[in-house]
Order: structure tokens, then C-alpha cells, then sequence
């Protein structure tokens, strides 16, 4: 059983068929980068994916239970969470607070207003262990908005995680970054992602061929390639679409 599996997804808007009959199949545990040029469909594919927006056809399944058709909120609880682009942070709360909050549903709490949240120990445990795994300890009551950029993407990807999903999407996650800055984010996604499986939208090959296990390249709403990186790299119909000089998109 994969842990994501596309079979046969399509999604028009209008006339405009932007993801044509995309195959993809996501080994657990995997960490899969997904590249592909200037309008390959990449960031709708996600949208699909994470249930932001319904497919014309074709079926997403997690786990093996298909997810295609459900809310995004019903695909996080059944183990599945994204990042995106932009990063999406409650600014005027602190870190701290900002994970806490990322682990309230996993840990039971839902609409609980009932609960005073100081009281309780379980959802201050795991923000603490998932603070320090992202390494802003020192900046735990220092507002979001206010971070650097690079801090603000590093509790992005904590909030990701925050919830124990076993299924990670990072959309861009060194999009802006310094070379210094891209290199501390490849070493925290692959410490936070240990026995998770990652897929991953990101325009810098460096950080795509030094952390995926798979890559998939998808070219105008298709997966032409799906393979490790040495056989990517070695791929003729890969560098004619991509590798051979196209500008990645967002």
C-alpha cells in the first residue's frame, strides 16, 4: 500500500486542462521532490491533492482510502498536512503559541472551551518537543511576524508537522533563502521527516538532488518521469523538458 497515490487525475478550469491524466505513486516513508517547467500544473497538483480544489476526475488515495472529493480539513485528520508558498502564521502570537495551537486537534481537544489551555500538559509537551526540533527555543515568545524570513518558513514547517501527520507537503520550502539559510532548511526537513513520507514542490536542484529519494517531473499536467535522482539526471526527456536550461516556476 503507497502512502499517496494519484491514478489518472485530471482538473480543468473552463476549457483549460491544466493536470492531464497524472500518475504518481508514493512509497511510505519516501521523500519525493516534484519539479517541472514555467505552468507544469505543480502547485494545482498540490491544491488537489490537500482537497483545496475538487478534481474533474480521476482518484487521490491515502494510505490507500481515497481522499478525492473529501474537505481539507478531513484530509489533514486522516494524516495528511501541507505548507504553503507564502507562509501562514498567526503573527501577533508567539512561536510557542503558534505550535500549540498546530497540536490542540491531535491531541483531542477540538472545539474545547472548556479546557484552560495552561492546564494542559500534553499539548505543552509536544509544542516544546516540536520547538526545539525546529531549533527556535530562543525565540519561543517572540511574535511570528516578527522572525526573519528563514525563522518564519522553519515554524511553518513545525506547524506542519506539529499534528503527527504521517504525509508532509512542502510547497517551496527554500523559496527566498539564502545558500546558507536553503542549507539549515534541508538539514531541519530531513531531521523533522524521519520515518515520514515527503513530497515536495521546490525550485533549487541543489536542495531536490541532495534530499529526495524520487524525483517526479511533471510537464504540462503530466508525470512524464518518476525515478531517483541519477537516473533523473540521466533522463534525455527530462533534460529536454526541464534540465536543460527551462525556468522553474512557483
Amino acid at each position: 500500500m503507497k502512502a499517496l497515490e494519484l491514478v489518472d487525475v485530471r482538473k480543468s478550469f473552463g476549457k483549460s486542462e491544466i493536470i492531464r491524466g497524472a500518475n504518481l505513486g508514493i512509497e511510505q516513508g519516501e521523500r519525493c521532490a516534484v519539479i517541472g517547467p514555467n505552468g507544469a500544473g505543480k502547485s494545482t497538483l498540490f491544491n488537489l491533492i490537500s482537497g483545496r480544489f475538487p478534481l474533474s476526475s480521476g482518484e487521490i488515495r491515502l494510505n490507500g482510502q481515497r481522499i478525492s472529493g473529501r474537505k481539507p480539513y478531513q484530509i489533514n485528520r486522516l494524516g495528511l498536512s501541507r505548507s504553503f508558498q507564502i507562509s501562514n502564521l498567526f503573527v501577533n502570537l508567539s512561536v510557542y503559541e503558534n505550535l500549540r495551537c498546530a497540536v490542540l486537534w491531535s491531541l483531542g481537544y477540538k472545539y474545547s472551551f472548556w479546557h484552560r489551555l495552561a492546564k494542559l500538559r500534553d499539548a505543552h509537551e509536544r509544542a516544546e518537543q516540536v520547538l526545539e526540533e525546529i531549533g527556535l527555543q530562543r525565540q519561543r515568545n517572540v511574535a511570528a511576524g516578527v522572525l526573519t524570513y528563514a525563522e518564519q518558513r522553519a515554524l511553518e514547517i513545525g506547524i506542519t508537522i506539529a499534528g503527527g501527520a504521517d504525509v508532509i507537503l512542502l510547497d517551496e520550502p527554500t523559496a527566498g533563502m539564502s545558500r546558507s539559510e536553503s542549507d539549515a532548511a534541508v538539514e531541519l526537513i530531513r531531521k523533522v521527516t524521519v520515518g515520514k513520507t515527503l513530497v515536495m514542490v521546490e525550485h533549487d536542484m541543489s536542495v531536490v538532488f541532495g534530499l529526495a529519494d524520487k524525483i517526479a517531473v511533471l510537464v504540462y499536467g503530466e508525470v512524464i518521469a518518476c525515478d531517483t535522482p541519477d537516473r533523473i539526471r540521466g533522463n534525455a526527456a527530462v533534460q529536454a523538458a526541464y534540465l536543460g536550461g527551462h525556468e522553474e516556476a512557483a
